[in-house]
């Protein structure tokens, strides 16, 4: 049986490898999705106080601290038993809000955009940040540029620091906004809507004005069905920041809605020997395996999966986009008016820029609101309201993200519990990158750079970040290192359980 390596995929958040197994003739017999990096955050986290869990998990990683930042303070508001003011709430969700266009548009440029902008056969060494901006010029990657940097810059405004913010504390938040910098905020969000505007109308010409990407976006190569999870607010629109979550099925109808602190009943974690990541699932249907379908607990949660719970977006731009989304994807409309979900997974990358625009309007929405001047941004925990207890939830880039915290009475964590964007979507990823291979590998014919590219963009769709991903359950470390000599004959194992 021949094997093929992709080791390290490239453009993500961490490291991973893909393990393609041919049979005698040529064809996919088998494939392997392995993380096989350890971070183990959630045990190293036992043993400390509650309260720095805010820092502590920020550190998880680079790319989206601020999630992490936000959902463990939401889960101390919880433990702690208070609710922050008004204020506070609105200066979280405007950070956020900024984040969120930092991320998208980095995934956009930098990561799964080269694929289309420069090309998905074109050479390794120009399918990059350097190949994108060689390809749409020195203005537009000048725009990407000043794009981060000002989000970035509101982000340091608002949490005090650009990177790890350091601002979320239980009740509240303990960096006020002054009316100078809410001014400056806000001329940052308008122009996070002409640059989203911008982004969108640049898939537009290059992606969608493209036949060719056109046929690789709804062909079967990247075609799964599964349930689709998103956070919604009371109207059932998307809400990144706060809501509850909601699944539906694969034709569109809600099949869950609960609030985070209830994730225990519906979702459920197992684990495969072969990778540290976990593979979460729908309780009420069970693990059926790597299968999609309505009988499969298999779901997703990025941005196509937002778009596909949600019945609509909350600002007017994004709303018109996300209807030219579906209406352009073919997707037609069920009894209740609400369109039925798009599952070509690569149509991710054009959800996560309505997306883009959405939290540029919101974030303007949000900046034009002097309530976030007000000095009342954090209430004080009260002893006697501890709850020892707490489940914070926000919808990262990559998807749902839950921070899941129990203390001892003096608040010293005792469990803790993350499930990731890139958690919830673990076995869908592997169920992609194995589809997409034996749709690509034909028996007898020539096995390109290109055609591995083209494997490596059905798990490039759901911009994992396997940095915040990796954690072992329940608790034991196994370490596992083989040596082969150079014709891959096993020489030694050394194993540490």
């Amino acid at each position: 049986m021949k094997r093929i390596s992709i080791d390290p995929i490239t453009r993500l958040e961490g490291h991973g490898r893909i393990e393609i197994f041919l049979d005698d003739d040529g064809n996919v017999a088998n494939v392997y999705f392995q993380v096989p990096e350890l971070r183990g955050f959630e045990q190293f986290c036992v043993g400390r106080p509650a309260e720095e869990m805010p820092q502590i998990t920020n550190r998880i990683c680079g790319v989206c601290p601020e999630a992490h930042h936000l959902a463990a303070t939401k889960a101390l508001d919880q433990v702690f038993g208070v609710t922050p003011p008004k204020a506070a709430q609105k200066i979280r969700e405007l950070l956020y809000m900024a984040f969120f266009v930092t991320d998208h548009t980095t995934h956009f440029y930098a990561l799964g955009g080269p694929d289309f902008i420069v090309g998905p056969d074109a050479p390794p060494t120009e399918r990059n940040i350097l190949g994108v901006a060689r390809k749409v010029g020195l203005p537009v990657a000048s725009q990407v540029i000043a794009c981060r940097a000002r989000n970035h810059q509101v982000i340091k405004i608002l949490s005090g620091r650009g990177i790890h913010p350091a601002a979320g504390v239980p009740g509240g938040w303990n960096r006020r906004v002054s009316e100078e910098e809410r001014r400056e905020i806000a001329a940052a969000a308008a122009e996070n809507v002409k640059f989203a505007r911008f982004s969108l109308q640049v898939f537009r010409d290059l992606v969608l004005g493209n036949p060719a990407y056109l046929e690789m976006i709804f062909s079967d190569v990247y075609l799964h069905r599964t349930y689709s999870m998103g956070t919604v607010d009371a109207h059932n629109r998307l809400n990144v920041y706060d809501g509850e979550i909601r699944v539906v099925d694969p034709d569109g109808a809600e099949f869950l809605r609960y609030g985070a602190e209830r994730y225990q009943e519906h979702i459920a974690e197992r684990v495969e020997p072969w990778s540290y990541l976990k593979f979460p699932y729908l309780k009420k249907i069970g693990w059926h395996g790597f299968v999609d379908g309505p009988e499969s607990g298999v779901y997703i949660a990025t941005p196509l999966a937002r778009l596909n719970a949600a019945d609509g977006m909350a600002t007017p731009l994004a709303q018109e986009e996300f209807e030219q989304f579906y209406a352009t994807c073919g997707s037609s409309r069920d009894g209740t008016g609400r369109f039925r979900p798009v599952h070509h997974r690569l149509a991710t990358h054009w959800a996560r820029l309505v997306e883009l625009l959405y939290a540029a309007e919101r974030m303007q929405e949000l900046a034009a609101d002097p309530e976030i001047c007000s000095p009342e941004i954090r209430n004080l925990p009260d002893p006697g309201q501890f709850r020892g207890v707490g489940i914070g939830s926000v919808e990262a880039p990559r998807g749902t993200l839950i921070h899941h915290y129990e203390t001892d009475p003096r608040g010293i964590l005792r469990k803790v519990n993350l499930i990731v964007g890139t958690t919830n979507n673990h076995a869908a990823i592997a169920m992609s990158l194995k589809h997409a291979a034996t749709q690509l590998i034909r028996g007898g014919e020539v096995i390109t750079e290109g055609l591995l590219n083209r494997i490596e963009m059905a798990f490039r769709l759901y911009d994992p970040c396997f940095s915040c991903a990796t954690h072992a359950l329940p608790g034991a470390m196994p370490l596992k290192v083989t040596i082969r000599n150079r014709s891959g004959q096993l020489l030694q194992l050394l194993q540490r359980e």
